[in-house]
């Protein structure tokens, strides 16, 4: 049974709400998020995200946002912004969280703080083409929760398992995602 109310931030009576409506009408549960990028000079890029197709509509977002990724300076960048792979790091340590806080909210588990520290280990031959052996990207991450919550340590370990079940972007680090990369000519310049 679901809690109700607000907790943890999450008006729960509309979590469950929305998972009603997806039970009746699954079609609303597919979404499309978007982002565009666009090289400066180097290691830096700017990624905008200013709207995703979402409950069978394409939406706006209140404001877009803009994350900038670069290299530091032992990678011949401008260190203008965190890396590519440390931006991943974000990603996954954010959508764990988040995956945490909302399900502990549907079981009625009020969340005080939750931090997190995580590191992956990459080896460089791999992006510099050194050796067809290494791989690219991490070779493994590890991530290390502390949360204070109104539940024994039984309990949140049940819900830092939730997390991992239940996170999109774990779910796309953790397991073969199915990407196509087209290119082209520029349709317009505009630096």
């Amino acid at each position: 049974m679901m809690a109700t109310g607000k907790i943890n931030g999450v008006d729960v009576d509309r979590l469950a709400s929305t998972i009603d409506a997806i039970k009746g009408d699954p079609g609303i549960a597919s979404f499309r998020f978007r982002a565009t990028n666009r090289w400066d000079e180097g290691g830096h890029t700017e990624t905008t995200i200013h709207d995703f197709y979402g409950a069978r509509q394409d939406l706006t977002h209140q404001r877009d946002f803009h994350i900038h990724a670069d290299e530091p300076d032992l990678l011949l960048g401008k260190d203008m912004g965190a890396n590519p792979v440390e931006l991943a790091l974000s990603a996954l340590a954010s959508c764990l969280t988040t995956s945490l806080v909302y399900h502990a909210a549907a079981r009625g588990i009020t969340v005080r703080a939750v931090e997190s520290d995580l590191d992956g280990e990459l080896d460089l031959r791999g992006f510099l083409g050194l050796s067809d052996k290494v791989r690219n990207g991490y070779k493994n991450i590890n991530v290390n929760f502390r949360v204070d919550a109104d539940a024994d340590q039984s309990t949140i370990d049940e819900l830092i398992q939730l997390a991992q079940k239940r996170s999109p972007v774990f779910d796309i680090i953790s397991n073969p995602v199915s990407i196509k990369v087209n290119g082209g000519p520029m349709r317009s310049a505009k630096h």
